[in-house]
């Protein structure tokens, strides 16, 4: 079986590398850390000029009707650039969870909006420190109105929607989760910025004060539908981890090739060779098991769960892996702000905690597994 890209995808994937380098560079990451700049506003008019907005949006809805692997070759050009641009919780988050659940009215209303950036969208499902589960939910929606705290929001303070999981039943069960939509500028909703590890990815609190809101799908099914959102966006942020692991290996290779020490380049030592070479070793098996998730993805195949677990799982120990090791190979100065490196770290972390803790994902991939085994 060829699990590998065709031209066309890897040509689309060799666009948005040429765009991104050109419009993205690590100091316009570092404007988002000098400025009060909450995203880097030119670089998104020309992701949404691209298209790539309405990747996976149907022509119907005014979106440009690919597919996910073409999206999974996006999603590694942005990695790679650290790109501070509220992609992922529009693209893999909202525009996903409508496209799973939303009723034709609801897709009409919002997915043209957001294959035109007119609209930017989001999730929120966290609450605390605590992991989200159908137990810790405590945002409750009744009579078409929210109330409660969500946090951390990503992009909270940008987005102009967001889709909700909140509690409409008693129990503590799966069945008492639902999905709802709300407008996140209406007056009954407050938000706040929160400080992060990684300022060039926005996170916030929203808080809900009897909030107008309307449920995506059906009473009851949120958690189910919440479930399938997070598989497809783990397989696409693990193209995300990718892009950044193989920049900040590439950053190393390169200042390793060009530092000397004793008269030759650092790179000829055995203990440098071996952090390269260990860098790469990981990168290479996150890809391999990415690889194996965006075909399961774009096939929607009964194996997507543990796919996207096992994508989710390698593609941030490379990334966390190769953050910190491009560090190391800078030496002592490699820590410091005048360096990028601590930039591909802060990523790293941010991106390693963005749909739950690696641990979470570890447990899901062991429980998939187990499944299969059953079977």
């Amino acid at each position: 079986m060829n699990f590998d890209f065709s031209d066309d995808q890897k040509l689309l994937k060799d666009q948005a590398h040429k765009f991104l380098t050109d419009k993205c560079s690590l100091k316009v990451v570092r404007n988002i850390l000098d400025t009060d700049e909450t995203y880097a506003r030119d670089v998104w008019k020309g992701i949404v000029e691209m298209g790539w907005t309405g990747t996976t949006i149907p022509e119907a809805y005014g979106g440009i009707g690919l597919g996910h692997l073409e999206l999974c070759m996006i999603a590694e050009e942005l990695g790679r650039s650290l790109a501070p641009v509220p992609f992922s919780s529009s693209v893999y988050l909202a525009t996903e969870a409508l496209l799973i659940a939303g009723s034709e009215e609801q897709k009409q209303k919002y997915l043209p909006a957001l294959a035109a950036g007119e609209m930017i969208g989001t999730l929120a499902l966290s609450e605390g420190v605590q992991a989200a589960t159908p137990r810790t939910m405590k945002v409750s929606f009744e009579g078409g109105r929210l109330k409660g705290v969500k946090m951390p929001v990503p992009d909270g303070d940008v987005a102009n929607f967001s889709i909700v999981v909140v509690k409409t039943g008693s129990g503590t069960d799966e069945k008492s989760v639902s999905l709802a939509i709300v407008d996140l500028t209406g007056k009954a909703v407050t938000r706040a910025p929160l400080k992060t590890l990684d300022p060039t990815r926005n996170l916030s609190t929203v808080t809900f004060d009897g909030a107008p809101a309307e449920l995506l799908g059906k009473q009851g099914e949120g958690w189910a539908v919440l479930q399938q959102v997070l598989d497809r966006a783990a397989v696409l942020v693990a193209f995300e981890q990718i892009g950044g692991a193989d920049a900040a290996l590439a950053a190393a290779k390169d200042y390793a090739m060009n530092r000397y020490a004793f008269g030759r380049p650092i790179a000829s030592f055995q203990a440098i060779k071996h952090k390269l070479a260990d860098m790469y070793i990981k990168n290479e098996l996150a890809r391999s098991n990415s690889y194996y998730g965006a075909w399961a993805l774009s096939t929607n195949a009964p194996d997507l769960p543990a796919a996207a677990a096992g994508s989710r799982v390698a593609a941030t120990e490379a990334f966390n892996y190769a953050a910190k090791e491009n560090i190391q190979t800078h030496g002592g100065m490699g820590f410091t702000w005048e360096f990028d490196c601590h930039l591909f770290y802060r990523r790293a972390k941010w991106l390693s905690l963005s749909l739950g803790s690696h641990l979470s994902w570890k447990d899901r991939l062991v429980s998939e597994l187990e499944k299969r085994n059953a079977a």
